[in-house]
C-alpha cells in the first residue's frame, strides 16, 4: 500500500505543477535543471527532455541576477524574492522581465526551486487600461470635430460649387481644389467618428479558424498575393465571443499591416497561430469580477519590426510607421479588441514581430452577461434619446 501511496504521490505533485500558469524549475547542486513544468517549456520554447539536459546558466543571460540568486538561497538556505529580472535572450526575444521566487528544497539538500511570474503581461493589461482611460478623451474629440467641422465643410463646399457656375477655367481648378479637399477632410472625419460609437457590441459564439480562413483568402487574393501563411491553430479551441465582422475587420488590419512590412522581404512570411492560456485574467474598472481571457490569437511576420520610440504608443490615434498612413487603423483595432473585453499588445525585434489578440471565450453564462450589459447601456441611452427627439 505504502508503495502504490507513493506512486500517486510523484504523479498528483507533477500534475500540479504542469496545471500552474507561471514557470516552475528545480535545479540540480550541479547547476542543472532536475525537473520543470509545462508553463517552463513554453516561456524557453525548449522541450522538458531538453531542459533537462540543460545547465541553468546555459538558458539565462550570462552574469543573469537569478544565478546569483540561487548562490545565495543555497548559502543562507532562506527563500528570496527579486523583482522585475530581465531574462531576456536574442534566442527568446529580448525584455522577459520576470518576478523570481527562489526557495532551497528542504527535503533535497542542495535543490534549489525558482518560480518566474513574467511581468510583460501584466504590465500590458494596466498599459491597455491606461489607454483606454486616455482614449476617452479622443473619442470626445472625435465627437466634437464630427459635429463642429462638418456643418461648416458642407457650406465650403456649397458656396465653392456657386463660384464654379460662374468661374473661367483657371478659376474653376481651384474651386474643384476647394470641393476635394473639403470631401477629404470629411472623409477624415467620418473615421474619426468611428471612435466616438459607444453603441454595446452584439457579441455571440464565433468560430475564430472561420475568420481566420477568411482574412487569410482576402489576402491572398490581393495585397498578400506573394507572401507565404503558415497556420499554427489549436483545432480544439472553444468559440470566442465576439461579432464576427468585427474581428475580421480586427485581424485583416493586422494581416495587411504585416504584408505592408514585408514588401522588401525577400523571404516574407506571415504566421497565425492560436492558442488556449489559461490564468489570464484581467480586472476591468466597474465590473466585480475579473474577466478571464484565456484565447490567444497571433499574427507574426519576419518583417525589420516596429522602431522601439513607437512600440508604447503604436495603439494610440494618429502614430504610424507609413509615410502615407493615418496612423488610425490599429487604434481602430485597439478600440474594438477593447469593446469586446480583450486585449491587444504587441512584441518585435527584427525579424520577429508578433501582435498578439487575448479574448474572452464564448460561454452560456458570458451570453447572458453581454446581454445584461447590453440591456444596462441601452436603459442609460434611452432618456438622452427621447430627449433628441
Amino acid at each position: 500500500m505504502s508503495s502504490a501511496a507513493e506512486h500517486r504521490g510523484p504523479s498528483d505533485s507533477d500534475a500540479m505543477l504542469d496545471a500552474l500558469p507561471n514557470p516552475v524549475l528545480m535545479i540540480g547542486p550541479d547547476g542543472k535543471i532536475v525537473a520543470a513544468n509545462i508553463a517552463t517549456e513554453a516561456f524557453f520554447e525548449i522541450s522538458t527532455q531538453f531542459l533537462k539536459r540543460q545547465s541553468l546558466k546555459e538558458l539565462v543571460p550570462f552574469g543573469s541576477p537569478l544565478l546569483a540568486l540561487i548562490d545565495q538561497v543555497r548559502s543562507s538556505n532562506s527563500p528570496v524574492n527579486e523583482y522585475k529580472v530581465d531574462l531576456g535572450t536574442p534566442r527568446m526575444g529580448g525584455d522577459r522581465q520576470v518576478d523570481l521566487h527562489v526557495a532551497p528544497l528542504t527535503e533535497r539538500p542542495g535543490h534549489i526551486v525558482v518560480m518566474l511570474q513574467e511581468r510583460t503581461i501584466a504590465d500590458k493589461m494596466d498599459r491597455q487600461l491606461t489607454h483606454r482611460s486616455a482614449a476617452r478623451s479622443v473619442i470626445a474629440l472625435a465627437a466634437m470635430l464630427a459635429h463642429e467641422i462638418k456643418n461648416p465643410l458642407s457650406g465650403i463646399r456649397g458656396a465653392a460649387q456657386l463660384l464654379e457656375q460662374q468661374a473661367s477655367s483657371e478659376d474653376r481648378m481651384l474651386t474643384r481644389l476647394i470641393c476635394d479637399e473639403a470631401d477629404r477632410i470629411v472623409t477624415l472625419v467620418d473615421r474619426m467618428e468611428v471612435f466616438g460609437d459607444e453603441r454595446p457590441v452584439v457579441r455571440g459564439p464565433v468560430n475564430i479558424h472561420s475568420v481566420l480562413d477568411h482574412v487569410k483568402r482576402l489576402a491572398q487574393s490581393g495585397f498578400a498575393r506573394n507572401i507565404r501563411f503558415i497556420e499554427d491553430y489549436d483545432p480544439s479551441l472553444p468559440p470566442v465571443l465576439a461579432n464576427q465582422d468585427q474581428l475580421i475587420q480586427v485581424f485583416l488590419n493586422l494581416v495587411k499591416n504585416a504584408a505592408e512590412a514585408l514588401i522588401d522581404v525577400p523571404d516574407a512570411e506571415i504566421q497565425l497561430t492560436t492558442a488556449f492560456r489559461p490564468g489570464v485574467r484581467l480586472s476591468v474598472p466597474g465590473q466585480k469580477s475579473r474577466v478571464s481571457l484565456p484565447l490567444e490569437f497571433c499574427v507574426k511576420d519576419n518583417g525589420p519590426g516596429v522602431p522601439d520610440d513607437l512600440l508604447p504608443n503604436l495603439f494610440d490615434p494618429f502614430v504610424t510607421t507609413k509615410q502615407t498612413g493615418s496612423g488610425l487603423g490599429l487604434a481602430l483595432v485597439a478600440k474594438i479588441v477593447g469593446d469586446h473585453g480583450g486585449i491587444i499588445e504587441c512584441e518585435s525585434q527584427p525579424r520577429k514581430t508578433t501582435f498578439r489578440v487575448l479574448m474572452p471565450m464564448y460561454s452560456t453564462s458570458a451570453k447572458h452577461a453581454d446581454q445584461s450589459s447590453r440591456a444596462d447601456s441601452a436603459g442609460k441611452s434611452s432618456p438622452v434619446s427621447q430627449g433628441a427627439k
